[in-house]
């Protein structure tokens, strides 16, 4: 039967293969099913993967889950192997003996949504009162200048509230309307879809009372909001985000959500941060990070300069050496203290490191003869001479550490040669007054 292949009978159902998921055998025996997602869930962890394929990554990873948990129950797998995954869907067959709200639940679909007691409490049992609306979650893309200095934003936001004539009930006055048959009252119908190789939960609209749960008479509805219930409102809002504030930080407005009729409060407007990255700094936590480029002169010889400029503007000048004698080198760190990121609800701040790069000068820099052996009497001599009994005069050529190992070596040197920068950054400290020197 269709079942067996993971199908669905019925027209609207998912098509989706739970075996095919985890890579095993319909006949596959639970340890074989808990090795295959133990195997499946480690190769797709989001955490062991490249940045541009997390999304897919995740995707993957969360399917073999959905499929674990139905694969190892053995009574929804043997649903599951009956049915397909119209077993799970609230009109195909067998769903007289399925607990919808169990399987969402599962999923981590379930606690229902506005008005309904659960994902399905309501249907049969009436309405239930929701005590708030929901959210509206948004992400909010802010620059690295911004999360330093703070900033305010007004906008203009339109939202549904309820209609002033009716109070919400979207009839006249003495009028009553009727409860629809098609949702049962509740506006919305539930189902478990498919979206890639992922199992969701997808919320229809009852077409039939257009969401409302509720059939009124044409000669019945609020003039003003035609049934609907509520109304749009435009109105000016101000979103302050504090000086300090991260990635993935929420800034609240309460109670400036859609309202929804039968709620008792109104939910907030969630703006999730997401910071921008930024030319010069990288954040780590409450730390700046940035390039230092100095000449060769002024690494071996010293300076005195504004380094950089940083994000509220002003200049960071510094002087080099702080100590006699002291030589900036490729990938030294220099710390300064207190001029990182804000520290919410405090006077504090982090620290800033500068990672230094030394500029050597362009070929034929020294021509003249008489430089060069100036050059050469005041710069450290060579190494000790290497013996060896057979020495070989060779030819060479300029490449690339890319280039070692062909195609198959790149990305091994990739990972190799960003080893080897983090570990010459944290590799030297010497402590510099108002800044230092690590070595």
């Amino acid at each position: 039967m269709d079942g067996m292949n993971g199908n669905a009978p019925g027209d609207g159902a998912p098509q989706i293969d739970l075996y095919g998921i985890l890579g095993v055998s319909k006949t596959a025996s639970k340890n074989e099913i808990k090795k295959a997602y133990h195997k499946a869930a480690m190769k797709n962890h989001p955490d062991k993967v490249a940045p541009e394929d997390r999304e897919e990554s995740e995707q993957r990873f969360k399917a073999a889950g959905q499929a674990y948990e139905i694969l190892f129950d053995d009574q929804k797998r043997a649903m599951y192997d009956q049915h397909g995954m119209a077993a799970f869907e609230g009109g195909g067959p067998g769903a007289g003996d399925v607990n919808m709200e169990d399987i969402l639940n599962m999923f981590g679909m379930g606690g229902g949504i506005p008005g309904m007691g659960g994902a399905f409490g309501g249907m049969g049992g009436g309405r239930q009162r929701a005590r708030k609306s929901p959210d509206e979650n948004q992400k909010y893309e802010v620059s690295l200048e911004d999360l330093y200095k703070g900033k305010t934003v007004k906008f203009s936001s339109t939202k549904q509230v309820l209609c002033s004539k009716c109070s919400g009930s979207g009839g006249k006055d003495g009028a009553k309307a009727q409860q629809c048959a098609t949702c049962k009252g509740q506006g919305v119908r539930q189902v478990v879809s498919q979206v890639g190789p992922m199992l969701t939960q997808r919320v229809v609209p009852c077409g039939a009372c257009e969401g409302t749960g509720e059939i009124w008479d044409a000669k019945d509805k609020c003039k003003k909001c035609k049934g609907k219930k509520t109304t749009e409102e435009k109105k000016q809002l101000e979103l302050y985000i504090p000086p300090g504030s991260k990635e993935g930080d929420q800034i609240r407005l309460e109670g400036e959500a859609d309202q929804v009729p039968g709620t008792e409060s109104t939910g907030d407007i969630v703006f999730h941060l997401v910071e921008l990255p930024d030319d010069n700094f990288q954040r780590t936590g409450n730390d700046l990070s940035a390039k230092l480029d100095v000449t060769l002169a002024e690494a071996l010889f010293g300076f005195n300069r504004v380094v950089i400029k940083h994000l509220d503007g002003r200049g960071i000048e510094m002087t080099h050496p702080y100590e006699d004698g002291k030589v900036l080198r490729p990938q030294d760190v220099i710390k300064i203290p207190g001029e990182g990121m804000p520290i919410k609800r405090s006077e504090a701040k982090g620290d800033l490191y500068l990672i230094v790069e030394v500029e050597f000068p362009e070929d034929g820099f020294f021509t003249d003869p008489a430089t060069i052996e100036s050059m050469k009497k005041m710069l450290p001599g060579p190494a000790p001479a290497i013996e060896a009994d057979v020495v070989d005069p060779v030819e060479y050529e300029e490449a690339d550490i890319e280039d070692i190992g062909g195609e198959e070596g790149r990305g091994q040197w990739e990972d190799e040669e960003e080893a080897r920068v983090l570990n010459a950054r944290h590799s030297r400290v010497v402590e510099y007054g108002l800044w230092e020197t690590r070595i």
